[in-house]
């Protein structure tokens, strides 16, 4: 049985954590196949949003710690192979497309950070968030520690890192660490509805956005306004453009290609 479930849904890709009988705890060949997917996410040009859910009643417990303590302890870290992208994107290529997220249950340290990495988030009610490797002597290594504190706040991020205490769903929702709270069983569908929007949408202009917003965050805010223009220029051109204008003319829905 793979590990993570993938599949090709439109315009849409589905990656599923699939080691339900374990609280889909993450190994290292769980990462790898996630990676993989992620790789291709980035690289498949039909592909234009990602989905990340998980089978059974949990997101994650976390990582399987046993089969990670080699790679924590080698000072450089996690290595995604050839054909990967790493989730976290603490190493190598970061992905540009956009990625929607659906917890539940209990979704624990990788299960944050993975979240972290992505851009939209959707959450069960009763969904319970916890960076727990403080109580387990170490520190996280995926990303909390640095986007955590941006995303809820130094003190908020610090409450928790520090203590390794949880935090629940609409904590989360009130932060705006999540975007939409739903019943329990209900997040893959609210995840996917948003996703299917994302990929109706122009994908120069989705694409154009994120880029934008990104760039704002790893360089700042003057960065990103000196590349506003000179990016908006090219997609000008584009056929979605005109496709866009014409659908508004003839009050209808624009079919974009991504050209």
């Amino acid at each position: 049985m793979s590990l993570v479930k993938v599949e090709k849904q439109g315009h849409t890709l589905l990656i599923g954590l699939n080691r339900p009988d374990k609280m889909n705890a993450m190994n290292r060949a769980m990462y790898h196949q996630i990676a993989s997917a992620y790789h291709q996410l980035q690289h498949d040009p039909d592909l234009r949003v990602g989905l990340v859910h998980a089978e059974g009643d949990h997101f994650t417990s976390g990582l399987q710690l046993d089969d990670w303590a080699g790679v924590f302890a080698n000072g450089s870290g996690i290595a995604p192979g050839e054909g990967e992208l790493d989730p976290f994107h603490i190493t190598g290529e970061g992905l540009t497309k956009p990625v929607v997220f659906a917890a539940q249950g209990i979704c624990y340290t990788c299960g944050v950070e993975m979240m972290l990495n992505t851009d939209i988030r959707v959450a069960a009610r009763g969904t319970r968030f916890a960076q727990l490797e403080v109580k387990r002597g170490i520190f996280a290594c995926g990303g909390a520690t640095i986007r955590l504190p941006r995303e809820i706040g130094w003190g908020n991020a610090q409450r928790y890192l520090l203590t390794g205490d949880e935090w629940t769903a609409e904590q989360a929702y009130q932060w705006g660490l999540i975007q939409e709270l739903v019943e329990p069983g209900e997040q893959f569908q609210a995840a996917l509805a948003i996703a299917e929007k994302i990929a109706r949408a122009a994908p120069l202009g989705v694409s154009g956005s994120l880029a934008s917003s990104k760039l704002a965050v790893s360089a700042g805010q003057e960065a990103a306004k000196q590349r506003l223009f000179p990016d908006l220029q090219p997609v000008m051109a584009s056929e979605d453009v005109k496709e866009g204008i014409q659908s508004f003319l003839e009050r209808r829905k624009a079919v974009f290609r991504g050209c």
